[in-house]
């Protein structure tokens, strides 16, 4: 290669050669967090001892890589006792399922509603642990017990809301005749 001439063809041949090329779309390389399956009208029992312990149910469910759930159109969970009848509703605008932990979580409007003691629960976000049987939430909630309401911010109570702590209670209040 004693000839320029020669080396300036294999010069230009060698940036034309590795300057042309498509331009690859860098979207094309990121990583899709999105729901791998979806499915509609989703009834899921939990049992214990061959006795169904809960029911959940979601108009649609989306599943995501690693096993977690989301329930983008609200969530209703019963609860029922040994004998099968039912003693706790819950339902939210939004729900979630964190496989890692076995948690659920409840957005938006949650209510629980204990049928047998006449108590309800409302807050904007709630957690409920099936290993633990237990729901709870640091966000401000208001129970009503017959015609009473108690505020506060925090709550843990046994999955039936049979027996709650209500923490950093505050504005308690009897509700007046004929006030919803």
């Amino acid at each position: 290669m004693k000839n320029p001439l020669i080396k300036v063809i294999v010069l230009v041949l060698l940036v034309q050669l590795f300057s042309c090329g498509d331009e690859v779309d860098g979207s094309m390389f990121e990583v899709y967090d999105g729901p791998i399956s979806t499915a509609y009208d989703i009834e899921l029992f939990h049992s214990d001892s061959a006795v169904v312990r809960s029911h959940l149910v979601a108009r649609k469910q989306m599943e995501f890589d690693g096993g977690d759930l989301e329930f983008p159109e609200g969530i209703n969970i019963t609860f029922f006792d040994k004998d099968g009848n039912v003693t706790t509703t819950m339902r939210a605008d939004r729900g979630y399922y964190i496989r890692k932990d076995n948690l659920y979580r409840g957005e938006g409007d949650v209510q629980v509603n204990n049928l047998e003691k006449e108590q309800k629960l409302s807050s904007e976000e709630l957690f409920w642990d099936p290993n633990a049987k237990k729901i709870y939430t640091e966000k401000f909630v208001t129970v009503q017990e017959r015609e009473t309401l108690f505020n506060g911010t925090g709550m843990e109570a046994d999955e039936g809301f049979n027996e709650y702590k209500l923490f950093k209670v505050t504005n308690s209040r009897t509700i007046l005749p004929g006030e919803n």
